[in-house]
């Protein structure tokens, strides 16, 4: 049988977590809705850059055109994922599914990867082929649309992913700019060929240029979400970050032993409070809590915290 008391705190901690799991709900929503944009951008521009690479001999603009698709596949794969990395802890998942959010990161950086091998030594291995005519005025055009519209979905998903604190959007809006940079050797590579028709050979240079964008930004994502699923801890300014919150209660004589680690963007935090010695076991439970409470609100991106109360030790 529930105390009034005990029945009090625990409603106070259901509510929390209800307004917490409400604000990742439209946090996913605002994710989702992004990201549908750039879906439909990114189809549309890949199909107009392999049609076109293709019709007009262009095998950068080609190779550029499925890096865009591969753009369209992160977008689904973060669309997809955000239904399921913001739900509740259940019975398996005693600590929640944000880790589905560094397995959608990881994933982004897979085909990356992928991406840029294929471009890179189809490129090479094709290097001296003579094309049977230039690239097109009209593949030139193409690959400006590219490069603005796609810096475009850059500047407007990095802002949001900022905002929103999500790393696989902050990725895919990587994915984005790289696909506006990769873009900007292929539109050089088309000119110099639209200029001087015998120089075809800077169609393939251009697409092993793309090629190695891709596959260092591949690189540095993946390694990313590999420091996620090893536990990787924050950085020394966070922890200090974290320190001073928890000192500023005039109840606490010492906090040690911060420890963290990223859960998906997330971060949870356990820590050491030494309380002053006299103090009511009631009253260092009300001051844990207050504490708790003060880091999920204000502290870097906390999503729990794990307090473990000591008395402080006689002179």
């Amino acid at each position: 049988m529930l105390s009034i008391d005990q029945k009090f705190k625990e409603g106070v901690c259901l509510e929390k977590n209800s307004s917490k799991n409400t604000s990742l709900i439209k946090r996913d929503k605002k994710i989702r809705q992004i990201t549908w944009v750039g879906l439909v951008l990114n189809t549309a521009l890949s199909a107009a850059k392999i049609l076109a690479g293709i019709m007009c001999k262009s095998q950068a603009l080609t190779a550029d055109g499925i890096h865009s698709l591969s753009d369209a596949v992160t977008d689904v794969a973060v669309i997809a994922g955000s239904f399921f990395w913001s739900k509740p802890p259940d019975t398996n998942h005693q600590y929640g599914h944000q880790r589905l959010e560094t397995l959608i990161t990881f994933f982004i950086s897979i085909v990356l990867l992928t991406a840029g091998a294929g471009i890179g030594w189809k490129a090479v291995i094709t290097i001296r082929d003579v094309h049977a005519t230039s690239p097109s005025a009209i593949a030139l055009f193409i690959a400006a649309v590219s490069i603005f519209s796609k810096e475009f979905l850059y500047r407007w998903n990095i802002k949001a992913g900022k905002r929103l604190k999500s790393m696989s959007l902050i990725a895919n809006a990587w994915h984005h700019r790289l696909d506006s940079l990769s873009s900007i050797p292929v539109f050089f590579a088309l000119g110099g060929a639209v200029i001087f028709p015998d120089w075809t050979f800077l169609d393939h240079i251009g697409a092993i240029f793309v090629s190695a964008l891709i596959f260092h930004t591949g690189l540095k994502i993946m390694f990313q979400s590999i420091n996620e699923f090893i536990d990787i801890g924050a950085p020394e300014k966070i922890r200090e970050e974290i320190k001073t919150i928890v000192s500023q209660n005039s109840s606490v004589s010492r906090v040690y032993g911060i420890k963290t680690r990223y859960m998906g963007s997330s971060l949870q935090v356990g820590l050491n409070l030494v309380l002053e010695r006299d103090i009511p076991v009631f009253k260092a439970f009300e001051i844990s809590e207050q504490i708790r409470t003060k880091l999920l609100n204000d502290g870097p991106d906390i999503i729990d915290v794990w307090i473990q109360i000591e008395p402080e030790k006689k002179q």
